[in-house]
């Protein structure tokens, strides 16, 4: 049965927060562990980007389930990747756009670079969809 939890969660603890979904993240990878077809990782699955609607947080088996996710749970997908699959500790990083007044998540690397995961996500379907176009024509 999922677990279902509305919070108000100010800036300085949306850190914590995703960091929280990374740990679930990481339970569910341990538990994933030994399946007969064990689940391709982020940048190689057919998860989609999408912006942020509802305040609904995903964990990876949702990714896999739904095909989608936004910053914040790609974010919380890559880190546990990272720390399951490589031993690499990333960590989320949220911070307050300038525009529209949103939050949004990246993560720093174990060498201390910043990555995007909604960057890269896009850029992967924006390649998808010239190669598709050209194949149409």
């Amino acid at each position: 049965m999922p677990l279902t939890l509305d919070m108000t969660v100010p800036l300085p603890a949306m850190c914590a927060a995703v960091e929280g979904l990374v740990l679930v993240n990481l339970a569910i990878l341990d538990e994933l562990q030994g399946a007969p077809i064990p689940p391709p990782r982020l940048y190689e699955s057919a998860v989609r980007y999408r912006r942020p609607g509802k305040r609904t947080w995903h964990t990876i088996a949702d990714l896999y389930d739904l095909l989608e996710g936004d910053c914040k749970d790609l974010v919380g997908a890559a880190c546990a990747e990272y720390r399951y699959y490589d031993g690499e500790y990333a960590t989320p990083i949220v911070y307050l756009t300038s525009r529209a007044h949103r939050y949004h998540a990246v993560l720093r690397r174990g060498d201390g670079s910043i990555e995007d995961p909604s960057r890269i996500m896009r850029a992967r379907e924006a390649r998808f969809r010239s190669r598709a176009e050209v194949v149409i024509k």
